[in-house]
């Protein structure tokens, strides 16, 4: 995989693919980045970086790395009281590299993504993350419904986002300590039926404009931020 982008390529090198890297491109001006001190870069043009990562958004520089990692949704659950981010096919690269770059930030245990109709981790994925798909940990499972069963078993919660109607709860409601799963679906239709009705609650954001509903990269960063909150605060109540 050739990975594109200085933050893509600065997290490729401290990240679980740092032994994977074996060659790495750079512009005269990219070369002197401090984090790339002791890195044995090829100094060329940006329109011959451009031609080995098929992009003009490459920022100099660019790295050929081996192919992403992705683990056991298993080992998400193995995890004390986890906090994961399923994905219902979310098929944009940039929500899918967004979403991951807010649950790395957010602390999220990782992300769970579909093996059909969704998007995987390509090079766009890396470059719209900013490289936080270097350090979140991403499982691939045949199915979200079936995964939502797993958790369950694991002792985890699993709580849908969906539009406010008469079946969800506002966001702030639930407990969230323990183990969650928080669910989001595609970018056009939501959660699939067989998913929602998986989930042990739906949650929704207020929506107090003319739009109908948030994007899911955005509902997930409002998402995670609110539920890390719930879970910071109950700790800090805790005796």
């Amino acid at each position: 995989m050739i990975v594109y982008g200085r933050n893509p390529v600065r997290e490729a090198l401290r990240g679980r693919r740092a032994h994977s890297i074996s060659e790495v491109w750079a512009t005269a001006s990219a070369a002197r980045e401090p984090w790339l001190d002791g890195v044995k870069a090829k100094v060329c043009t940006a329109e011959e970086i451009e031609r080995h990562c098929g992009s003009s958004a490459h920022q100099g520089v660019c790295a050929v790395a081996g192919g992403y990692p992705y683990v056991g949704s298993n080992e998400l659950l193995a995890v004390d009281s986890p906090l994961i981010v399923a994905l219902d096919q979310v098929q944009d690269p940039q929500n899918l590299g967004s979403i991951c770059r807010t649950a790395e930030c957010s602390g999220a245990t990782g992300v769970v993504i579909p093996e059909r109709r969704s998007a995987e981790v390509t090079p766009a994925v890396c470059k719209a993350s900013a490289g936080a798909v270097e350090h979140i940990r991403i499982a691939r499972v045949r199915n979200i419904a079936d995964f939502l069963g797993d958790a369950r078993d694991a002792g985890c919660w699993s709580y849908g986002a969906s539009a406010p109607t008469s079946s969800t709860v506002g966001y702030a409601q639930p407990d969230y300590s323990g183990g969650v799963v928080l669910v989001l679906g595609s970018e056009g239709s939501g959660l699939r039926p067989r998913v929602a009705d998986a989930c042990d609650q739906l949650v929704s954001l207020p929506l107090h404009g003319q739009m109908e509903s948030l994007g899911v990269a955005a509902a997930a960063a409002a998402l995670l931020y609110g539920i890390l909150h719930d879970r910071e605060s109950r700790l800090d109540k805790a005796p």
